[in-house]
């Protein structure tokens, strides 16, 4: 039985994140957005079942990877229910056939993990001003620019003095150094470039959410910073 969807007031967004802490920051990420509200807060793909069936929700939140199963097979079954609600899909994963299966069940965004709060704010203002579209549309013109209100913009400009394919080989090598992290002198010699610009690119990951800095203590003199990358669950 479909559950109809809310005509006005805030969007009703349904979080579904199995891991507590992250559910926890993604429900304050959402509340923190003009003219959204959480609905409710799930950890598993059952639960998120049974909260749909009883609770009308614009919007579901919805990390693919649950303890109980894939998320598109909830998506798929809210089709066969007759529910449209709309889904912004939260994965690690970079696999672009993935990407297009989600459109293809009608994911409107999608959000790579980990993401910074300016990178939810975004999708959802957009997710926002395509549902404020309403009524038919005039020409081919209109219908362009409803569907570009769910694009996303291009890649924020980096700091002054930064390069993208630098980036790009600093976020490799911290990947590949694992937990352990790497300090700014190794990736230095890694990759053939100054500690200091190793340095800058490494704060820059870290200012962006996407790594974490730690000392690290155990040798004579000041400690080493280490920079690990953050995955999920960090």
């Amino acid at each position: 039985m479909s559950v109809p969807r809310p005509a006005e007031g805030p969007i009703r967004v349904l979080v579904v994140e199995d891991d507590p802490v992250a559910a926890a920051a993604h429900a304050l990420y959402v509340r923190r957005v003009p003219g959204f509200t959480v609905a409710g807060v799930a950890h598993t793909r059952g639960d998120a079942s049974q909260f749909l069936k009883r609770t009308p929700v614009d919007l579901v939140l919805l990390d693919l990877c649950l303890p109980d199963g894939h998320g598109f097979p909830l998506i798929r079954a809210l089709r066969s229910a007759g529910q449209s609600v709309d889904v912004i899909a939260v994965t690690s994963a970079r696999d672009l056939a993935v990407v297009r299966e989600g459109v293809s069940l009608g994911v409107v965004q999608y959000v790579l993990k980990p993401f910074t709060f300016a990178t939810l704010r975004d999708r959802l203002a957009r997710y926002a001003e395509f549902r404020a579209v309403a009524g038919e549309a005039s020409g081919q013109e209109e219908v362009d620019r409803a569907l570009a209100a769910l694009r996303a913009p291009q890649p924020a400009a980096l700091p002054k003095g930064l390069s993208q394919a630098t980036l790009q080989a600093v976020t490799a090598a911290i990947r590949e150094a694992g937990p352990e992290g790497v300090s700014a002198g190794a990736a230095a010699t890694a990759l053939g470039i100054s500690r200091i610009t190793a340095r800058r690119y490494l704060e820059h990951l870290v200012h962006a959410g996407r790594a974490a800095r730690a000392p690290r203590y155990g040798q004579v003199g000041r400690p080493e910073l280490r920079y690990r990358w953050l995955t999920r669950g960090s």
